[in-house]
């Protein structure tokens, strides 16, 4: 959270709610949504760490409010973000340490495991699908978020499909 919300701030100052829309807005429904009370505790540690700064303004009907502005190393930290390809290589995936496991427990066989997961990826699937035909078709970039996610699970799907073909061979 603590880099986008840096981004975010790059345009301009805002306050916490307001950047908790704007996240809303840009990601869309398939994106879980983030908690206001999580965006003002990376704000504050942001700010204690010297990447924004914040500045209360005063509101004649309310309390007043934070808003918060990019600091020159939070704009460093930021190109440095951008800057840096991920490296996310799914060799660490919890799934795969069950199947792999499974045999010396006893407590589970390899092949429910892998109909079990698939039936959850088609299921993730059929949620995707509506949520994409329920979103502002004008909004790209949520569409763009939930077609990465469908050919992630369809690579996941394929994936799951060699798993079984190999450890059917083996029997």
């Amino acid at each position: 959270m603590r880099l986008p919300l840096l981004a975010l701030l790059a345009r301009g100052p805002a306050h916490g709610y307001e950047l908790k829309q704007d996240l809303e807005q840009l990601l869309g429904s398939a994106y879980p949504q983030p908690n206001v009370g999580q965006i003002y505790v990376t704000l504050g540690r942001l700010e204690k760490s010297g990447l924004i700064e914040g500045e209360d303004v005063a509101q004649s009907s309310r309390p007043n409010k934070k808003v918060y502005h990019l600091t020159d190393a939070g704009r460093e930290a930021l190109r440095a973000w951008f800057e840096e390809p991920e490296d996310e290589p799914r060799v660490r995936d919890e799934f795969f340490m069950k199947l792999a496991l499974a045999p010396q427990t006893g407590l589970a066989e390899q092949i429910s495991l892998i109909n079990q997961q698939r039936r959850q990826y088609l299921n993730t699937m059929r949620q995707l699908s509506k949520l994409a035909a329920a979103e502002d078709r004008d909004n790209r970039i949520a569409h763009l978020l939930i077609e990465g996610a469908m050919l992630h699970l369809q690579a996941d799907l394929d994936w799951l499909e060699r798993c079984q073909e190999e450890l059917e061979e083996l029997e």
